[in-house]
């Protein structure tokens, strides 16, 4: 498994600017500092249907990872480690909603007969001026 991060390469759509998305960007020691490898988020990004799809099936992993750590104390040390998974979930949470309004509304079931719906309001809709016929 490997870990790298460039982070010259961040306006690219790619492993660096998923790295960068994620916070994953401490690759020194990744055995301690790194959540994911190069080669879970390029499988991830290449086997998505978009990019929003795949940093979501990653912050999916990172839940299930961080699942089992408890918080700890241990004389004057007192480590909170559910904080860490709470903002995971508010994130994930975040993307999902938006990911799932973008499948919806591309897969055409908001559609009639493969058109769509006439809008129910438009523009001088209660001017007594605009007749109807």
């Amino acid at each position: 498994m490997t870990y790298s991060y460039d982070p010259s390469k961040i306006g690219e759509r790619g492993l660096d600017r998923m790295r960068f998305e994620l916070g994953d960007v401490f690759v020194e020691e990744p055995e301690k500092s790194a959540y994911l490898s190069d080669e879970e988020i390029s499988v991830a990004l290449e086997s998505s249907a978009s990019w929003k799809r795949a940093k979501l099936r990653l912050i999916e992993t990172l839940l299930r990872r961080f699942s089992y750590e408890v918080d700890t104390k241990v004389a004057e040390a007192d480590w909170k480690l559910h904080q860490r998974v709470d903002d995971w979930k508010a994130e994930y949470a975040r993307l999902k909603a938006e990911v799932d309004a973008e499948e919806i509304a591309a897969s055409g079931a908001l559609k009639v007969g493969g058109s769509g719906r006439p809008p129910c309001f438009w523009i001088g809709q209660h001017d007594w001026r605009h007749r109807c016929i």
